[in-house]
């Protein structure tokens, strides 16, 4: 008679917690991603706001800027 192995139950919960390791690592990274975007998407904007205003400024001040 040959032996069952004992320990195959074991082996899938070490799967299955690798996968769902796995799985979060990769959704932590997606999302910090999407945070990277959005981070700089929101500095080119505030840039964006100052150059406008800077001009707004020298215009109203008949190009000098003190």
């Amino acid at each position: 008679m040959t032996k069952k192995r004992t320990q195959s139950k074991e082996n899938y919960y070490y799967y299955f917690w690798s996968a769902v390791t796995l799985v979060v690592v990769a959704g932590q990274i997606y999302v910090g991603n999407g945070y990277r975007q959005m981070s700089q998407d929101l500095r080119d904007l505030t840039a964006v706001i100052t150059i406008q205003t800077e001009l707004e400024e020298l215009r109203g001040s008949g190009g000098t800027l003190y």
